[in-house]
């Protein structure tokens, strides 16, 4: 956490140094201040959390955004057509997440998405029930699943891999 404050200092120093009192300003100098405490830590010869993180969580970003684009086109394209491709149904994804917060967090990225919805976890926390408009091929819809939790998973350090 306190990496993350040098870095929110680094980039008001470059917004004062520069005087480009804006936010893209503001931007450049977190991006800039981003980059040196990276250089920092990497003479130091330790890898922070901080670090490894945010490309980490710019990366989960850019992959989620992609999911919602994907699925609002094919739910845009079966509102707008008059033939309905639907073919809903309710599956189990077997949870492998630990933590409530996870599970939380997996559940409402999956409600978000257009086309799926998070319906409930069992008691034992083993298995989210989700209902989708497409289950064409239902492993197929379960990997993707798997994946997406595996990705929070990688983000909030719940893979039982050591952090270092």
């Amino acid at each position: 956490m306190t990496l993350l404050i040098w870095n929110i200092l680094l980039a008001f120093a470059w917004i004062a140094l520069t005087g480009n009192f804006d936010a893209r300003g503001l931007i450049v100098g977190f991006i800039f201040g981003y980059f040196t405490l990276l250089v920092i830590s990497r003479a130091s010869g330790r890898r922070p959390t901080y670090v490894r993180k945010v490309p980490q969580t710019i990366g989960f970003a850019l992959f989620y955004i992609w999911e919602l684009i994907k699925s609002n086109i094919r739910v845009a394209v079966e509102v707008l057509t008059p033939t309905h491709t639907m073919k809903p149904g309710v599956i189990g994804l077997k949870l492998e997440c630990q933590s409530d917060a996870a599970i939380t967090i997996l559940a409402n990225l999956i409600t978000m998405t257009p086309g799926t919805l998070s319906l409930d976890v069992s008691s034992d926390k083993k298995v989210l029930f989700i209902h989708g408009m497409y289950i064409d091929d239902e492993e197929q819809l379960r990997a993707e699943l798997k994946d997406l939790q595996r990705r929070v998973m990688e983000l909030l350090d719940e893979t039982g891999e050591s952090n270092g």
